[in-house]
């Protein structure tokens, strides 16, 4: 498994990191999966075995179970992997049980530590953006950590671009904990990210983490993009993530399949692949109800697709730019980076 450095920090990272939405079973996360101690035990082991050293959950997810069932998991494997965590979204029915406050970050803080049997995270990461809260106030509360040995880096996830470099700027300014990281939802039909998240990642140093890379499971080749064909999966009770059209993600789903079928893997490891090696990703979270699906998951590392593979599902999956970056890309992409957006077609000199 190749390792890559997260961000600027020095820490390295395994290429497929294991998410634990699975783990618990608990509430409307029950849907997604319901793996409990005995089953989390072999999954990670079967993770590190195969080099993965970054595991991600949060405490929302199954209402906290997930982060115990993980942290009986890995009893015994603390030094050799690395915890990330999240918090913002509501866990309590009081009103402060949500959000970025000081108040909730080191309560939500402390019962991840408890929850997970640890005395640390190494990635702390705040789930969504919190307008209520000023953003200094939540970088502070971060430092308190930070400087408290309870979190030794921070990140942040579904942020947008202007959140994002506010943030940024005010760590600087202020010589506060700097977000190290983005966990972002990045998948065949859904390249928004490379618009302007990936760029503005790769030009401030920040590694990303991709969550649904399969796209809730339309990318796994194993049902159609419609209602048909979804009992007995997650979908039948939770939509694929994101905005999409059934043709156009039929569409990629047939390209996959074509390229699958001629290399002899499964659909859902070239989607995978593709999003692994994308510009500026450091990290693609991989999920699985089985040690089937992790396996076969996991095989996605051990191999590359072609240049010409890549164009196939680059133009399969392209969609149209709104302004101004189909203006930047059709008549200034030689200044661009390499992780932005590119349309399908040739650009003029280039």
């Amino acid at each position: 498994m190749q390792t890559r450095v997260l961000g600027q920090t020095g820490l390295k990272v395994s290429a497929l990191s294991f998410g634990t939405m699975t783990f618990g079973g608990r509430g409307r996360f029950a849907a997604v999966g319901s793996t409990q101690v005995a089953g989390a035990r072999e999954v990670v082991a079967r993770c590190v075995d195969a080099g993965v050293n970054l595991f991600d959950t949060a405490d929302v997810y199954s209402l906290g179970a997930s982060e115990e069932v993980l942290g009986q998991a890995i009893t015994g494997k603390r030094e050799e992997i690395l915890l990330a965590s999240k918090c913002n979204f509501r866990v309590g029915s009081d009103a402060n049980a949500a959000g970025s406050s000081r108040h909730h970050i080191h309560r939500a803080c402390e019962a991840s530590l408890r929850r997970l049997g640890t005395d640390y995270l190494d990635l702390y990461q705040l789930h969504s953006v919190d307008e209520l809260t000023s953003i200094e106030e939540t970088l502070e509360a971060l430092d308190d950590l930070v400087r408290a040995g309870k979190v030794r880096y921070v990140g942040c996830s579904n942020y947008a671009g202007s959140q994002l470099m506010k943030a940024l700027a005010t760590s600087d300014a202020r010589q506060l904990p700097r977000f190290v990281s983005l966990q972002a939802y990045y998948s065949l039909i859904a390249r928004d990210i490379e618009w302007e998240l990936l760029p503005l990642c790769q030009q401030e140093g920040l590694g990303v983490l991709v969550w649904s890379p399969l796209a809730g499971g339309l990318l796994s080749g194993k049902h159609g993009p419609g209602p048909q064909d979804v009992e007995g999966t997650r979908r039948e009770h939770i939509a694929p993530p994101g905005l999409h059209d059934d043709e156009s993600a039929q569409a990629i789903v047939d390209v996959l399949r074509e390229i699958a079928d001629g290399r002899g893997v499964s659909v859902a490891q070239v989607a995978l692949n593709y999003i692994m090696h994308r510009p500026g990703v450091t990290s693609v979270i991989v999920g699985a109800r089985t040690l089937e699906q992790l396996d076969d998951n996991l095989a996605a590392a051990s191999w590359q697709l072609e240049q010409a593979e890549v164009r196939r599902l680059d133009e399969v999956s392209a969609r149209p730019l709104p302004y101004p970056y189909w203006h930047q890309q059709l008549y200034n992409r030689e200044r661009m980076l390499p992780c932005g957006y590119g349309p399908p077609w040739p650009v003029e000199g280039q």
